[in-house]
């Protein structure tokens, strides 16, 4: 491979890089607009509680009261689906413990959890299912492919001295080895 051919790919994986950079922003600018609509409900709902209490007409609240809590219920759903497709693009995945970790990731490197995925599977693809038509909210997972990246968690394992004893991957910060799950020294 020529020197130009390796400058070439460079750049079109950093057109890539920023072009998820670009993708997540905006998803979180969508969850943040979410938050702020669930917030606008929050106040819906207290002003009629209020208006319903001083006038002593409990009945009349309810209804806003159901339909707000409902509406309420979707968009957490919808920022849920926001953040997986977040997870997706970074290539990451949640352990039972919290810790987010890399999709590779066979064992976490904070509690040892054993994920039960092969090396060779791809992050799941969220299909969103819009609430509004069918009245439900639904996210499905297909095996998709996600572009995976070198991600600053990725470059601070590479640099890291300390190996596994077993498989020779490099330890995670609890000394716990995400490839196979045993401990370092």
């Amino acid at each position: 491979m020529g020197f130009f051919d390796k400058l070439k790919e460079g750049a079109s994986k950093a057109a890539d890089k920023a072009k998820d950079s670009v993708e997540v922003i905006r998803l979180h600018a969508q969850i943040s607009s979410k938050r702020g609509e669930i917030e606008k409900l929050y106040a819906q709902i207290g002003k009629a509680v209020y208006e319903a209490h001083t006038t002593g007409q409990s009945a009349s609240a309810l209804e806003l009261v159901q339909t707000a809590s409902h509406t309420i219920n979707v968009i957490q759903l919808e920022i849920v689906q926001l953040e997986n497709k977040i997870k997706i693009i970074k290539a990451e995945k949640d352990c039972v413990c919290g810790e987010v970790l890399p999709f590779e990731a066979k064992y976490c490197s904070t509690c040892g959890h054993k994920f039960e995925h092969t090396l060779g599977e791809s992050a799941p693809e969220v299909i969103v299912v819009n609430a509004a038509e069918s009245g439900e909210v639904m996210a499905l997972e297909e095996t998709g492919k996600a572009d995976t990246h070198i991600g600053d968690d990725e470059v601070v394992a590479a640099a890291a001295s300390e190996t596994c004893p077993s498989c020779k991957a490099a330890l995670g910060a609890d000394r716990i080895c995400e490839n196979c799950g045993a401990s370092g020294l």
